[in-house]
């Protein structure tokens, strides 16, 4: 009976050290802190838990339409060239005289060849306007003295008037003056200006 008891006390402690071998020791329970209870009279009343924060509004962001299309380039007109201004009235221009000088040679009241074209000329225009008079003028430069020149401008003046006469215009018609070297055409001191003073200027009467 002995035997049997040794032997169920070492079967039961076999039982136990592998149970405590197979579950090993039993866990920790969790210990959980409560915050200290209110004291004073305030402890029988559970103080509100504060209200939770207001959230921040949200903000959303509108989203940004794309720019619109950039219009096609229209043709840049261009502007019409003002008009061109009125032109301005013409002023009256004088007809050209129509009779030409006859010039002389130096110290001479002979009438050159050269002049004789031009004296033609006179004659048709004299005999086209009939009732035309006119008056010759002697001139010459300015060497000699004052009476002499006088003198010569009134040979060259006469020299033309028998010109004319000879080609057919009445004499009545034609009057002579001698100017001598008063009234230079051409105002200088050398033959480039003196060629020119030694003329029969035609002026016509009342003009």
């Amino acid at each position: 009976m002995r035997v049997r008891s040794n032997l169920s006390l070492l079967s039961a402690a076999a039982v136990l050290v592998c149970s405590l071998v197979l579950y090993g020791c039993p866990k920790r329970p969790e210990v959980i802190q409560a915050s200290p209870a209110a004291v004073g009279p305030a402890a029988a009343r559970v103080a509100p838990s504060p209200p939770p924060a207001p959230e921040p509004p949200r903000v959303v962001e509108a989203p940004v339409p794309p720019p619109p299309p950039a219009p096609a380039e229209a043709p840049v007109a261009q502007p019409a060239p003002p008009p061109p201004p009125a032109p301005a009235p013409a002023a009256a221009v004088p007809a050209p005289f129509p009779l030409r000088d006859v010039f002389f040679d130096y110290d001479k009241d002979v009438i050159r060849d050269s002049q004789k074209a031009a004296l033609n000329d006179n004659v048709g225009w004299l005999k086209v306007n009939s009732s035309a008079k006119l008056l010759i003028e002697g001139h010459c430069d300015e060497r000699g003295t004052g009476d002499y020149n006088l003198a010569l401008g009134e040979r060259r003046a006469k020299a033309v008037k028998e010109f004319l006469v000879a080609a057919g215009i009445a004499a009545d018609r034609i009057s002579t003056i001698s100017y001598g070297e008063e009234r230079p055409f051409v105002l200088g001191h050398d033959e480039s200006a003196w060629k020119w003073n030694r003329r029969g200027h035609f002026t016509l009467q009342g003009q």
